[in-house]
Order: C-alpha cells, then structure tokens, then sequence
C-alpha cells in the first residue's frame, strides 16, 4: 500500500472510485473517507500534503476526482487547480476547506471547480463527488462526440473538395476531347462542303451543300457552347471579363434583361477562387432561368476589406421554405458546398419581390487571378475553331 493510503473494507457496492486527496490533516482526510465509505462508496484513496506530492500523483496515473484543501503549507487550493488544467487532465476538483471565503469560491468556480465544500458539512461530499463525476464523463463524452464530428466534417470537406477537382478535371478532358476530336472533324467538314460548293455547278446540289454548312456551322457554335460551359477559357481573361461575357451570353440565349456591375475592372484573386465564383454565377443564372420567371438580373462584384462578394439578383417570383428544404435540393447545396471548398459561404434570401443569391470568399492575401490548376494545356481555346 502506498504511504498516505488509506485502506478501504469491502463493500457490496459497485461505485470504486481512484480519488486523490491533497490535504495535510490526516484526521480529516480520514474524516472524508468515512462519508465516502457511509455513502456506498468504494475509494482508493492516495492523499498527499505538498505540490511536488500533487504533481508527481497527477503524472503517475489517472484519477476519478480530486478533493482538496484550501490552505496547505507554502499552497493553496487554487494553486492546484491551476496545476490540475496545467496537466491537460480532465479531472473534476472540489475545493474542500475548513474556511473558504465567497470571493475565493467564486475564483475557484470560474476557473473550473466542480464544487467547493466545508469541512463541517461533509454530508454533502458523496453526492457532490458522484455529481462532479458524471458531470465530467458526460462533458467529456461531449468533447469527445464533438471532436468527432468536427473531424467528420473536415473529411467531408476534404471529399467535397477532391469531387468538385475532379469533376472539373473531368470536364476539362471533355472539353480537350471535344475541341481535338468533334472540333477538327467539324472543321474538316466544313471546309470540305466549301470546297464542294466551290466545284459544283448544280444549283440544288449548291442550296444541299450551303445547308449543310449552315447544319455544320449550328454544330460548331453549340459545340463552342458546351466548351464554354465544361471548361471555362474565359477566364483565363480574368473574372471580371468571364463574368461580362456570361452576363451577355445569358442575356442573349434567355430573352431576360441582365445587368453586370462591378467595383474593379480587375482583381488579383487566389488560385481557385474565380473558378468558384464562376460556378456560382453559371449556376444562379441557371437557376434564373428555369424557375424564378424573371424580367431582370443583376450581377454585383465587389472587393472589399479582404472579402470578394459576388451576388446575383432577380425580380423573379422567389423561393419559399419548401423550396429551400427540399431534400434534393442540390443546386444551392451544391452553391455551399463549392463555397466551402475555398473558405467561402452562401447566403440566399427571397421574398415575393425576387431571390438574391451572394457568395462572400476571404481573399485576403491571394495570388494572381486564375482557376483552380485542373488544366496546364493552354492551347486549347474554345474560340479558336468557331469562327472558321
């Protein structure tokens, strides 16, 4: 048995207890003991009398509870307590003292005591050790739970992330596919039906193959479309150029008043942001079009104090609770999701009057104005081919 233990008897009762007793009294460490032992306890108790005892106990093994004076010779109960949260130990203390005045039950409380007794009222002690511990596993549990599920977010995150890269990636090897394969062949075609037109003297087979330049030339601009809209070239111009020609394009493709406003005619931005802000807008003016039954569109860019804002706005006929609790609401999920990946939030707000959607991203600190590093082939230019 160690020094200063004190031998238990058995007992019947389940509850045992590793308590660590700093008091310098044995009488009234025995005393303590005994409410201990009367209440159904069952304690293995070690009491020690000075800081280097109390450290030495703390770094040897894991205790249940820790009772203690308040006055003990050259320290202190507070003392201890700051030793105690010094450990990194989650450990429940209560003060426990002959005299113990408010304003020092109060300090102790605030730095984290469970509970603070006098010694003439030790009544009390077993069912504030019992408390005190619960209290504590069920805090710790929370900690635990709670560190948990932040590391379950991050990873989410991190997923969320990895999928929106490689979705671009992917997109990027269409739109490469695209511009070589459906690109050149459409290219080829049509200088070969020009050729044709050239050589030909029959007037119907001249009208069959203007029609067929015409098909072709359909073909190339959807196809630029699709470039556009999978990988982007645009911006490589810059967001604010990127935005100016979405603006355009949305306006004329939809019949639907669009307005692009900004506070910069260019920004410095970190890698990555713009090709989110892009997405952002792509997606609310494709949400514009298939739902809000809109007249007008604004586009608002701004910087400021560090923050990149981008909002969208419509007159439409907004979005209420049903349409933003939908559980496959995956456009604007999507929106929070890509926000995330680059520290950013969404916020959405809609009334009677219209729908605003706004992306803030901290970018603070950023790097020169490009997309997200998914695509090192600079050569393939959408616009290249189009206006063959």
């Amino acid at each position: 048995m160690a020094p200063g233990s004190t031998p238990t008897p058995e007992r019947s009762s389940t509850r045992r207890l590793r308590v660590l007793h700093l008091e310098d009294s044995p009488l009234d460490h025995d005393l303590a003991v005994v409410h201990l032992l009367r209440a159904g306890l069952v304690p293995d108790v070690l009491r020690v009398d000075s800081e280097a005892a109390f450290r030495e106990a703390l770094a040897g093994q894991d205790w249940d509870v820790v009772l203690s004076d308040f006055n003990l010779p050259g320290f202190n109960g507070l003392r201890a307590q700051q030793i105690l949260r010094d450990s990194g130990k989650e450990v429940p203390f209560i003060l426990v003292s002959g005299e113990i005045g408010e304003d020092t039950a109060v300090a102790a409380m605030r730095n984290g005591a469970s509970d603070y007794l006098l010694k003439n009222n030790l009544a009390r002690l077993a069912p504030a050790v019992e408390h005190a511990i619960d209290a504590n596993r069920d805090r710790v549990a929370r900690q635990l739970a709670d560190r948990e599920l932040a590391a379950s977010r991050q990873r989410l995150s991190e997923l969320a992330q990895h999928l929106q890269t490689s979705v671009e990636m992917e997109r990027a090897a269409i739109a490469r596919e695209i511009h070589d394969d459906v690109g050149g062949s459409l290219t080829a075609i049509k200088f070969d039906l020009a050729w044709i037109g050239r050589h030909v003297a029959d007037p119907e087979v001249r009208q069959r193959v203007a029609t067929a330049l015409e098909t072709v030339a359909h073909a190339i601009e959807a196809s630029q479309r699709i470039m556009h809209n999978l990988r982007p070239a645009i911006l490589e111009q810059g967001l604010v150029a990127a935005l100016q020609w979405m603006t355009n394009q949305f306006e004329k493709r939809n019949g639907v008043s669009c307005l692009f406003r900004t506070s910069h005619d260019s920004m410095q931005l970190p890698a990555g942001v713009p090709l989110v802000a892009y997405r952002f807008a792509q997606e609310a003016l494709t949400n514009v079009s298939k739902h809000a039954q809109a007249s007008k569109v604004m586009i608002d860019l701004s910087m400021s104090r560090g923050v990149l804002s981008l909002e969208v706005s419509d007159n439409g006929r907004g979005l209420d609770r049903a349409d933003l609790a939908k559980a496959r609401s995956f456009g604007l999920r999507g929106l929070h999701e890509r926000a995330g990946t680059v520290g950013g939030w969404v916020d959405v707000s809609s009334d009677a009057n219209g729908t605003v959607l706004m992306l803030s991203v901290p970018v603070r600190g950023g790097g020169d104005d490009g997309e997200t590093d998914f695509d090192q082939d600079e050569d393939h230019d959408p616009t290249a081919w189009g206006n063959l």
